[in-house]
């Protein structure tokens, strides 16, 4: 019995560590970017995945309409959303 404890033994303890280094730190980023995304407003200035910086123009269930810089309108699917640089929200506070 303790020869099998001091040979099983290690693998839990790696996996418990690889568990609380790896995997959950993964889950919370992946859990926080998708509440970012369901949380997009009409207005909010975006970043998408591939670098295209612009504003929300309308939301539909899956799918996101991007007002670029020289006017053009964009759609792209919600998760290609990377980051909110500045929430339609913030922009009524400053004004």
């Amino acid at each position: 019995m303790e020869g099998m404890l001091g040979t099983v033994g290690p693998l839990i303890l790696m996996f418990v560590l690889f568990y609380f280094l790896l995997i959950r730190p993964q889950q919370k980023r992946q859990k926080s970017v998708q509440q970012m995304q369901s949380d997009l407003k009409k207005g909010d200035k975006i970043v998408t995945i591939g670098g295209l910086h612009g504003f929300v123009d309308a939301i539909d269930e899956d799918k996101v309409v991007i007002k670029c810089g020289d006017g053009s309108r964009l759609t792209y699917d919600r998760g290609a959303i990377r980051e909110v640089v500045e929430s339609a929200g913030d922009k009524l506070a400053k004004a």
